[in-house]
C-alpha cells in the first residue's frame, strides 16, 4: 500500500516531497508554518494579504499608523475615493516580510507566496506588479496566484530578472480557467510551473457558485490532466480542497497528480497564526455549522463556520488604515451595504450588515473563521484534554502524518 512519501513532485531541478501547505491570509499561513514544510521537504505558503499589518505585528513598522494618520481626515467620510496605497512602503513591507522568512529557511524544501488578485488595493495593476516584483526582489522561491484569473499577472513581471527563475504558478477550479490563462499568457513564452486545482471542499474563498456541492475534485483535476496531456503540456498539477489523511491524498498521486495541497489540519497547529481561542472553535465545529455564503466583498463565495463574528458586523469601514478590497474607483460592496444600512437605521446604533462584511477588519483581527468543509473532522486527530479544550498539534506531525499514513489512519498525538 503506497504511502504520499513514495512519490516525489518535481519542479524543475527540484525534487520534492509532494505535500503543499496552503498560503491561508492573513498571517495564518505564518513564516512559522511555512518553514516546517520547507525543512520537511515539502512546499510551504505565506500570504501577502495585508503585509503592512503582518509587517507591523512581526518587524515592529509602523504602516497602518502612518496610513491612518495620513487618511485621518476622511474616516467618518463614507467616500473612500482617496485612500491609497504608497506603492515605496508596499514594496517595503513586501520585501520585510518575504525577506525574512527566507532568510529563516532550512532545508530542500521550498517557500512560496500566496498572491491573491481579488486585493485591489484602489489600484489593482500597480499594487499588484509591486507586490509580485517585491517578493520576487525578496528572493521568494516561488508565486501562487490566486483568488482571480491572473490573466495579465505574468505581464506585469515579465522585464523582472527572476521571471524565469522563480516557480509561478496559478490556481484554478475549473479546465477553462487554465485555457484562458494559458491563452492569454501564450505570446511571452512563459508557461505556470505547477498548475493547482482547487476543489469545491477548500476553505476561504472558492471559484464556484453556490452551487459547488455539485462538483468534484476528482473530476475536474482528471479533467485538467486530460486536457495538459492533449497539449503536450509537462505542466505537474497540485490537487487541492478536502484532502484530509495521507491516503486521500495517494489516490490524487496515483492519478496523475504531481502533488497536493493542504491546509485544513494545519489550522490547529501550534505554528499556525490563528489564535488559540480560535484554533478551539475549529476543534468543536460541527459538519452542520460549516456554511458557504456570499459576505465576501470580494464576489466569491466564502466557506467559513456560520459562528464567525464577522457575519451581520456592523464595523465602520476601515479603509483608512487598510482598504485593501477597494477597486480602481475606490468602492467597495461593503462600503455600500454599511452606508445603505446606516442610512435605514439613523437612531440604531446596533443595526446589522447581514449581506457583506469587513473582511479586512476582520481577517485582520481574526473574527473571519473562514475553514475547508472537513474542519469538523478535526476533533479527531487530536486528544481532548481534561478541561475540554482540545491538544494543540505541531506543524510537523501533521506533515509527517500526512507523508507517512496509510489505510485513512490519523496519527494522534
Amino acid at each position: 500500500m503506497k504511502r504520499v512519501d513514495d512519490f516525489r513532485l518535481r519542479l524543475g531541478k527540484h525534487e520534492l516531497v509532494p505535500i503543499m501547505i496552503g498560503g491561508m491570509g492573513v498571517d495564518i499561513s505564518t513564516a512559522e508554518l511555512s518553514l516546517v514544510a520547507a525543512r520537511l521537504g515539502g512546499i510551504g505558503h505565506i500570504s501577502d494579504a495585508l503585509v503592512h499589518d503582518v509587517s507591523d505585528r512581526r518587524f515592529d513598522t509602523s504602516f497602518i499608523k502612518d496610513k491612518t494618520k495620513q487618511y485621518k481626515y476622511n474616516i467618518n467620510n463614507l467616500d473612500k475615493t482617496d485612500i491609497k496605497f504608497d506603492l515605496d512602503q508596499l514594496a517595503e513591507a513586501t520585501r520585510l516580510h518575504v525577506g525574512k522568512t527566507m532568510e529563516a529557511k532550512q532545508g530542500d524544501g521550498m517557500i512560496f507566496v500566496n498572491c491573491m488578485e481579488k486585493l485591489t488595493m484602489n489600484g489593482p495593476r500597480d499594487t499588484l506588479r509591486v507586490r509580485l516584483a517585491s517578493a520576487l526582489d525578496a528572493g521568494i522561491d516561488g508565486i501562487t496566484m490566486s483568488a482571480g484569473l491572473h490573466l495579465g499577472s505574468f505581464g506585469l513581471i515579465e522585464d523582472h530578472p527572476r521571471f524565469r527563475d522563480a516557480k509561478l504558478g496559478i490556481i484554478v477550479s475549473s479546465v477553462r480557467a487554465l485555457q484562458l490563462f494559458l491563452r492569454k499568457n501564450a505570446k511571452l513564452n512563459r508557461l505556470p510551473d505547477y498548475v493547482i486545482v482547487e476543489g469545491p471542499l477548500a476553505g476561504g474563498h472558492l471559484g464556484f457558485g453556490l452551487d459547488w456541492a455539485k462538483y468534484d475534485l476528482h473530476t475536474i483535476v482528471a479533467e485538467v490532466l486530460q486536457y495538459l496531456k492533449g497539449e503536450n503540456l509537462d505542466i505537474p498539477v497540485i490537487a487541492a480542497g478536502g484532502i484530509f489523511t495521507g491516503s486521500d491524498a495517494v489516490t490524487f498521486l496515483e492519478a496523475g497528480a504531481g502533488g497536493v495541497q493542504v491546509a485544513t489540519r494545519f489550522t490547529i497547529t501550534k505554528e499556525c497564526g490563528l489564535p488559540d481561542d480560535v484554533k478551539q472553535e475549529y476543534f468543536k465545529a460541527k459538519e452542520e455549522e460549516i456554511i458557504v455564503n456570499t459576505v465576501s466583498p470580494t464576489g466569491y463565495p466564502m466557506r467559513m463556520l456560520s459562528n464567525t463574528p464577522a457575519i451581520g458586523s456592523n464595523i465602520r469601514p476601515g479603509c483608512e488604515a487598510y482598504g485593501y478590497l477597494l477597486d480602481g474607483n475606490g468602492g467597495c460592496s461593503y462600503i455600500d451595504a454599511y452606508n445603505r444600512e446606516l442610512e435605514a437605521n439613523p437612531n440604531n446604533k446596533d443595526f446589522k450588515v447581514m449581506d457583506k462584511t469587513c473582511l479586512c477588519t476582520h481577517m485582520r483581527n481574526f473574527k473571519c473563521w473562514t475553514c475547508g468543509q472537513t474542519t469538523y473532522r478535526l476533533k479527531d486527530t487530536t486528544r481532548q484534554l481534561p478541561d475540554g479544550t482540545y491538544e494543540l498539534l505541531t506543524a510537523e506531525h501533521v506533515f509527517r502524518d500526512y507523508q507517512f499514513s496509510v489505510n485513512n489512519e490519523i496519527a494522534l498525538p
